[in-house]
């Protein structure tokens, strides 16, 4: 009868532990009709933006040290390496949206 009254008590204890996580974990939930919602559009032209400010740095950074203000190369090694990583990233995203858009149209309505 114990171990009985015990079990019952722990999951008593661990039900409303439970309920109470549900209780603050509804409460810190975003509605989806009150969630900010941003268009593809503005988020292309967001990354867009991005990457043409990294590649500016990176033009900047390979200028300044060219005319001697800056000689830490591996800051310039590191800015244009994320320059060309987000342009290659770029280029791959386009590529797929180009093929996404081609199915599209080969496909018979």
């Amino acid at each position: 009868m114990a171990i009985a009254s015990v079990a019952m008590q722990a999951y008593q204890k661990a039900a409303s532990a439970q309920k109470a996580f549900d209780t603050s974990f509804a409460k810190r939930m975003v509605k989806p009709e009150t969630a900010p919602t941003e268009s593809f559009s503005h988020a292309l032209k967001g990354s867009l933006e991005k990457v043409k400010d990294m590649q500016l740095d990176a033009d900047n950074m390979v200028k300044s040290f060219a005319t001697g203000e800056k000689e830490n190369v591996h800051e310039l090694m590191i800015s244009l390496q994320k320059a060309s990583m987000a342009m290659n990233l770029t280029s791959a995203v386009r590529g797929k949206v180009l093929q996404a858009y081609q199915e599209i149209m080969r496909m018979p309505f």
